[in-house]
């Protein structure tokens, strides 16, 4: 549709309202829900997107892969700070201004937008060179969606610049915010036949008269995920897995407290935001197979075999949706594979070891150990210079030499060949003269 032109949302049946909600820190497990829940309504064709939100800020990237997602959606997409007492801070502010329609509930703030640099949580200090860089690509992120939103530009950057942060009336006088409404019964019937802006130029007429809610919860892998990266959660992941590696160490052979603190260790550098989501997963992956070879080549009593299906499983479920697979795998296929893999693993490594004592089937590495007559003496001078004598193996007869003499008629074993010459050792007693 050319810029400009004018859509109508609307249908004889309710119109479908697809909720979704953020509240708490905007961190690559919640940018996952967002986006899909986003995706999703958009195949369903519904008419609205609403998003209730309530957080503190978060990281930058899962930030902006949220704001790509409202700014490319086909529907348009709301979002409304609330309940009462609830925030649109840092990267919620520019979240908040992103969406076609941006609405607060009375005792209400948003902004302090002011970037910040941290590593693994935690703030780093940066000179003064670095930190205008972070400041101009902050507003310049800004400007570049908000002011065609029709939203004050030079307001909004000082909450970046500045922190400086806002009331729901302040926001609405300030041309940051569209609405002020005390509750989402309330903001649908204020929307109904409103007509707004699409971030491409069109106009959009709504029809909410009917509207139909439906409300898109995080899965339960997304929840398992939301909860390893709480404070509390990651702090005990970390020291479990510091614990479990120094006892390993300290103790070689207990095996359990390495394998726990292995995959502990793993999940807190994920939860701490060190480790990318897909990195992560890749690397309980690389682990599960490592504990799958060991556990073929050494007595673990199941322990390494077991801790290697729990990485797996955790590894395919980070992996869930990631840039690497795409449009992600299922949980009942993530289980259904990562058993039988775990078995053949273990079943496949322990023949290849095993094949290695195996004896050679063909060539003449194939004479070690077996069992021959001597027909010629080892050791008689008369015969040959260097004491070599004759054994017949297999009906074939071969030079032979020994460390000691061996008389004619003894039975002898082969210890290894050397290009024609048998390396023999005589077993029994050496027969009578």
């Amino acid at each position: 549709m050319a810029a400009g032109a004018s859509q109508v949302v609307s249908s004889g049946e309710p119109a479908r309202v697809v909720a979704l909600q953020i509240d708490d820190e905007i961190d690559p497990v919640m940018a996952e829900y967002i986006d899909g829940g986003i995706d999703q309504a958009n195949r369903a064709g519904a008419a609205l997107i609403l998003i209730t939100m309530d957080t503190p800020g978060g990281l930058d990237a899962s930030m902006r892969e949220i704001i790509q997602h409202i700014l490319d959606s086909r529907a348009p997409v709301v979002v409304y700070v609330a309940p009462t007492g609830s925030r649109a801070a840092s990267a919620g502010f520019f979240i908040l201004l992103s969406a076609d329609i941006a609405a607060m509930a009375p005792g209400t703030h948003t902004g302090a937008a002011s970037p910040l640099l941290s590593v693994g949580g935690y703030q780093v200090t940066v000179d003064d060179t670095l930190k205008k860089k972070v400041l101009n690509d902050a507003t310049a992120y800004l400007r570049s969606y908000a002011e065609p939103r029709g939203r004050n530009v030079a307001l909004a950057e000082t909450a970046v610049t500045e922190a400086k942060a806002f009331t729901e009336r302040e926001a609405v006088d300030g041309r940051l915010c569209d609405l002020v409404v005390d509750s989402r019964e309330a903001l649908l019937a204020e929307l109904n036949g409103r007509t707004i802006t699409r971030f491409g130029g069109r106009t959009t007429e709504l029809a909410l008269s009917r509207p139909m809610v439906t409300t898109l919860e995080m899965s339960a892998r997304q929840r398992f995920l939301a909860r390893i990266v709480q404070p509390d959660a990651f702090f005990i992941l970390l020291l479990v897995g510091v614990l479990g590696l120094y006892a390993e160490f300290t103790h070689p052979g207990l095996v359990a407290p390495g394998v726990a603190g292995g995959i502990a260790l793993l999940l807190a550098l994920f939860a701490m935001h060190i480790l990318p989501i897909n990195v992560a997963g890749l690397l309980l992956i690389a682990l599960a197979v490592a504990l799958f070879i060991l556990e073929a080549h050494y007595t673990g009593h199941g322990v390494l075999g077991a801790g290697g299906v729990v990485a797996m499983l955790l590894g395919a479920l980070i992996l869930v949706r990631s840039p690497i697979t795409g449009a992600g795998v299922s949980l009942g296929v993530a289980i259904g594979t990562t058993l039988p893999f775990a078995v053949l693993s273990v079943v496949l490594m322990r023949l290849v070891l095993q094949s290695r004592a195996w004896a050679p089937q063909t060539g003449v590495e194939q004479l070690v150990h077996q069992v021959g007559e001597i027909t010629v003496p080892i050791g008689h001078i008369a015969v040959d210079d260097d004491g070599r004598g004759m054994v017949l193996l297999h009906g074939e007869l071969w030079r032979a030499t020994a460390m000691t003499a061996i008389p004619r008629g003894a039975r002898v074993r082969v210890v290894r060949v050397d290009g024609l010459i048998l390396h023999v050792e005589p077993i029994g007693d050496p027969p009578r003269p």
